[in-house]
């Protein structure tokens, strides 16, 4: 099982780099990717969401995680995902910042889903130091949502819940 993981561990980053998503069905992980995440794998590529279980997950009553937009303020402001709160952008000093401030109001172990959706996912420069942020806080249960193109295309496009403006 740990070779499993390790191999996982290896073969996930490089198809992610090459722009296949982590799950190709868009329901859940393979059962491989949870084996990486209880081994506290903190390579964002074991922890990817398609936006398909991240809008069902918000459509189902009960527990929501808490979505953290960690992008630009003005591509927030056009439009996001609804009941997300802007965090900043995570390749700033500022952003992060802000992203600590808002993580100390949530409980260690509560869902965290992160997102920016300012661009092609190999070229997001905020999402990969917002989630080492937040793991080296201490959370464990944080998603980083697979936003392949943009965050038009892949959420908003698809009807998937959004609002626009500020909330």
């Amino acid at each position: 099982m740990k070779l499993l993981a390790l191999l996982l561990a290896i073969a996930l980053p490089t198809a992610v780099a090459a722009g296949a998503p982590a799950d190709p069905a868009g329901s859940r992980p393979p059962p491989a990717v949870d084996s990486v995440r209880a081994a506290g794998d903190t390579s964002i590529a074991a922890h990817l969401i398609q936006p398909e279980q991240l809008a069902l997950a918000l459509k189902h009553p009960g527990p929501h995680p808490v979505v953290l937009q960690v992008g630009f303020k003005v591509l927030y402001r056009s439009g996001h995902i609804a009941g997300s709160r802007y965090v900043g952008p995570g390749s700033k000093p500022e952003g992060i910042s802000a992203l600590d401030s808002t993580l100390r109001a949530v409980p260690k172990g509560q869902r965290i889903v992160l997102y920016c959706g300012c661009c092609p996912w190999q070229d997001c420069p905020n999402m990969r130091p917002a989630f080492l942020e937040a793991r080296a806080l201490g959370y464990r249960n944080v998603d980083a949502l697979y936003i392949r193109k943009n965050l038009q295309e892949d959420w908003i496009a698809k009807g998937f819940p959004m609002r626009e403006g500020e909330p």
